[in-house]
């Protein structure tokens, strides 16, 4: 990794970066760049997302050395965070450091995510506050192919401005240069005011990424369990079409969590990927249901479906977790006192943007 120095001080800290997977780069960060910027100083983009502390996308363990921790949304770095548990957009080391980050080499790229332009194809009302947005990309110099990992998220700008606003993709990479996302409308949001007042099919908007290291890990056959909050559906949803794309034979079980009846939406899609898998099975949890509301299906949280079934669930699976900080951090208590080893667990946080 090309070392970065101020030339104006000529004071440095080296800082060691350190992937699951035990490759090891060494940066030498300048007092005025956070770790993050510094790794993009020298060409290699670590994952992140809003690079102001607010969605956990670039968390990270200082496991030696000092840093300041600049101001951040504590909630993403979750109810309890261990000590060193930092965001590398906000951490300045004051001395060198050794950082261990949550993802293998192949997720540290050397080059800025892509730009490109992007056709909306279609604009779905899927259910209460919530919209489903399908791109296709405009051909250009890199073709067609949508190319991503499940679990990525694809960044979309504001049109008339600078603003971008990341949302998690719930198909599959493909050669037809389409995107799928769902997206939670915001009273008042910026994307979201555009979506429900002005946008149309046809429209063109530029995207950036994908990007992010969220994502399937390699474990044999050791059976994978998703959980997903609201629009947190979306990359369990891209991640079990990558595993019956590929015919993975994992046993799979999806619990997906909503508030209200009026909010739930993907039943056809979470049925389709459930009967392509060999060993899937699927709980859609309305914590809620409205008084005089339809619904037979589960009453209570996706923590209180996964407590039930991890009673006897056997072998320790693999747990992936997509939501709002307070639901990711009930998931994880619960499967920390379940006996679920910390390293079987992968999270990602959203806020509301």
């Amino acid at each position: 990794m090309t070392a970065v120095t101020d030339t104006a001080t000529g004071v440095t800290h080296e800082v060691v970066l350190s992937t699951s997977d035990g490759v090891e780069n060494t940066l030498v960060c300048p007092p005025d760049l956070s770790i993050l910027e510094a790794a993009a100083d020298a060409g290699t983009y670590l994952p992140s997302m809003c690079g102001q502390g607010t969605c956990g996308a670039c968390a990270a363990h200082v496991s030696a050395g000092s840093y300041v921790l600049g101001e951040h949304d504590p909630s993403v770095l979750g109810s309890d965070p261990t000590e060193g548990t930092v965001l590398l957009c906000r951490t300045t080391p004051t001395a060198d450091c050794r950082v261990e980050l949550p993802y293998d080499r192949t997720r540290i790229v050397d080059s800025p995510p892509p730009v490109r332009r992007a056709t909306v194809t279609a604009i779905d009302v899927v259910a209460e506050a919530t919209v489903r947005l399908r791109l296709g990309l405009v051909a250009d110099e890199l073709g067609m192919a949508a190319e991503f990992d499940p679990g990525q998220f694809l960044q979309v700008q504001v049109p008339g401005t600078e603003e971008l606003r990341a949302y998690s993709l719930a198909n599959c990479g493909n050669w037809d240069g389409e995107f799928e996302l769902f997206v939670r409308v915001q009273p008042g949001g910026l994307f979201s005011t555009w979506l429900t007042t002005t946008a149309a099919v046809g429209d063109v908007v530029t995207v950036h990424g994908p990007r992010g290291a969220f994502g399937l890990r390699e474990n044999g056959l050791r059976p994978r369990w998703f959980v997903g909050g609201g629009t947190g559906l979306a990359p369990m949803l891209s991640m079990m079409r990558r595993m019956a794309e590929w015919g993975e034979a994992q046993p799979a079980r999806l619990y997906f969590g909503v508030n209200t009846v009026a909010e739930v939406f993907a039943q056809d899609e979470i049925a389709e990927v459930v009967a392509a898998l060999p060993d899937a099975a699927a709980t859609t949890c309305v914590w809620h249901p409205e008084p005089g509301a339809s619904w037979d299906g589960f009453v209570g949280t996706p923590v209180d479906a996964l407590v039930r079934d991890l009673a006897g669930s056997g072998e320790p699976p693999d747990v992936y977790v997509c939501g709002p900080p307070a639901m990711v951090d009930a998931v994880e208590r619960a499967l920390a006192a379940a006996g679920i080893p910390a390293e079987q667990v992968r999270a990602e946080r959203f806020t509301a943007s």
